[in-house]
């Protein structure tokens, strides 16, 4: 049990650590480290580079932490499979593995050994992710992001909002003191990951969605 929980959290770190805005905006010969907040994350390369990167970051870093929470669920599916006509005993739950999936990927994104342990906020990797392991709270975050951006136009203050409002959803649902547990935490690290941010949005100097920085820095 602790042997696979250990490496559904390394593989999930190892996908997550995959620097996809970095690589994004190098094939476009811009280091994001350098420009803009200096986060890879998806708003800072929209920011820089347009729609069309920060789509593209957005939907591979989703991705990633949907792989790292997904990969367990398919291989306790295949278990269980084989275990099909056996005691319960012998089926797998995937919920702990995919969990621990997921924050393997999430601290991978924001501390990613291919970048010197710089990475970005863990929003787009954690969304990806919950929405395997908990999808009716994924898409409450994701109502609660869009409507946020809309109205404030802070991608940074949507962002923690969402780790809010997945976190109340699965209180509200009486979710397993596991998942509670998990949205709570992450909630409390994407809050944490953004305490530059909240000092900006307090002082009024918060960089909103579509606002141009000086320009990038081709390296």
């Amino acid at each position: 049990m602790l042997t696979s929980l250990l490496i559904a959290g390394v593989v999930g770190y190892l996908l997550g650590a995959i620097p996809f805005g970095y690589l994004v905006a190098r094939a476009k010969g811009v280091n994001i480290f350098e420009v803009g907040s200096k986060n890879p994350g998806a708003t800072n390369v929209r920011r820089v580079l347009g729609r069309g990167p920060g789509n593209l970051v957005l939907f591979l870093d989703a991705l990633k932490g949907a792989a790292a929470a997904g990969w367990p669920l398919a291989w306790a599916m295949g278990v269980s499979r084989v275990h099909a006509a056996e005691p319960l005993y012998l089926r797998i739950d995937p919920t702990p593995f995919m969990v621990a999936g997921l924050v393997g990927a999430i601290l991978g994104h924001s501390f990613s050994c291919f970048t010197r342990f710089k990475g970005g906020k863990g929003v787009a990797t954690g969304a990806g992710g919950f929405l395997v392991i908990f999808p009716y709270g994924a898409i409450v975050a994701a109502v609660v992001w869009g409507l946020t951006v809309a109205i404030t136009k802070y991608a940074s203050l949507a962002s923690m909002l969402a780790g809010v409002a997945i976190t109340v959803t699965a209180w509200l649902l009486h979710a397993t003191p596991l998942l509670l547990g998990v949205c709570a935490a992450v909630m409390v690290f994407i809050i944490a990951r953004h305490r530059t941010n909240i000092s900006r949005l307090l002082a009024g100097t918060e960089s909103k969605v579509g606002q141009k920085p000086a320009g990038p820095a081709p390296s």
